[in-house]
């Protein structure tokens, strides 16, 4: 993605995410430090988020190095929702929609492998993904697209414009 949108700013899935970093923990351990982790994407602001990222931080780091490592490697990335619409927020935290919708299509193209042309495929990744569409649910603050697309500035889920009047 990046090769080809430059421009375009990268958020890593924190489901992923946690699973990774949960991995190179003791299961023991694990429910508590998932539940510190909720605390970070789960943060009302980015500051409080940032806040609860050290607080993880500091009470692993000396004991579970290589799961600190996996977390703060993508801290940037990680917390890249914070600057759009906090409607936005629910969907791009995570990647699981995206592979949801073709789910469907991999477990139909699996079963059929070898016995097609390129033409027929496409057609049945085609029809399966339209199949697919009509249980999607709408993306939740789609009527504020066209803001982000013009590169409004958010803060916090908020527009940077409204936040400064209100203040």
């Amino acid at each position: 993605m990046r090769k080809v949108y430059s421009e375009t700013r990268h958020q890593r899935c924190w489901v992923h995410k946690t699973a990774n970093i949960l991995n190179k923990m003791p299961k023991s351990l694990q429910e508590k430090a998932k539940q510190n982790l909720h605390e970070v994407w789960m943060a009302e602001t980015r500051k409080d988020a940032n806040k609860a990222f050290d607080a993880f931080v500091a009470a692993y780091e000396d004991k579970y190095p290589k799961s600190v490592t996996c977390l703060r490697k993508d801290r940037d990335e990680l917390l890249a929702f914070y600057d759009f619409p906090a409607a936005h927020w629910q969907h791009i935290r995570t990647t699981n929609p995206i592979e949801s919708t073709f789910a469907t299509v991999r477990l139909r193209t699996a079963k059929i492998r070898g016995c097609v042309s390129r033409q027929s495929i496409l057609s049945l990744v085609f029809k399966l993904t339209m199949s697919a569409q009509k249980r999607w649910q709408r993306l939740r603050g789609f009527k504020q697209l066209s803001e982000v697309i013009k590169d409004v500035k958010f803060v916090d889920g908020i527009r940077e414009d409204l936040r400064q009047g209100a203040a």
